[in-house]
């Protein structure tokens, strides 16, 4: 997995660009800044724009060529983050700990994804929020990007069923047009979902 990532991100360019997913920019703009965590964050385009707004920042990601370019991006921006390389089950939080979780485009296998998402929504605070977007099934057809197995694909039912312990306030299946460097480009078929942590 993180000889995958690290060839892929091993290129001048930004292959996922630095402006931030379009959904989570629109969500911090109704929100007061705190500490934020990013899961599979790749080149940091998200992570830097929330420190730009004020959020205390941390991500993690499998690869190492991530972490320096998403660095280097906090460097251009006059921001900093923190960010650690691991895998998801080696990264380590003590309690609630976080005012806001994002999941964008991390995909994992059912039997991982689930556990993980039980752990992430321990890992906010009451009255926190989660909020995602995920490449949904009807992404198979599409070259726009997103894993090719359909199993790593997602449904509102099943984060429904994952984060069935939170009050859910968005879950909706949608068509976007994705402009997010070399590898999501073009019309696709997302899941997005906000999410509160009950107090």
């Amino acid at each position: 997995m993180n000889d995958f990532w690290d060839s892929r991100y091993n290129v001048s360019d930004y292959v996922y660009g630095t402006k931030p997913n379009q959904f989570f920019r629109d969500k911090l703009k109704h929100e007061e800044p705190g500490r934020l965590l990013l899961a599979g964050e790749g080149e940091g385009r998200n992570a830097v724009y929330a420190a730009m707004l004020g959020w205390d920042v941390y991500a993690f990601d499998f690869s190492m060529v991530a972490k320096k370019k998403a660095l280097e991006l906090a460097f251009l921006r006059g921001v900093s983050i923190n960010y650690q390389v691991c895998s998801w089950q080696d990264y380590q939080v003590n309690g609630h700990t976080y005012d806001m979780a994002g999941l964008f485009f991390f995909h994992l296998p059912p039997d991982e994804r689930m556990v993980f998402h039980r752990r992430i929504s321990n890992w906010v605070k009451p009255g926190g929020t989660i909020i995602a977007e995920v490449f949904s099934k009807k992404q198979i057809e599409r070259d726009s990007g997103g894993p090719k197995n359909p199993d790593m694909l997602y449904s509102p039912e099943i984060l429904r069923k994952d984060f069935r312990q939170l009050n859910i306030n968005i879950l909706r299946e949608t068509q976007v047009d994705l402009d997010e460097g070399s590898f999501h480009q073009g019309k696709a078929q997302v899941v997005r979902m906000e999410a509160t942590v009950s107090e």
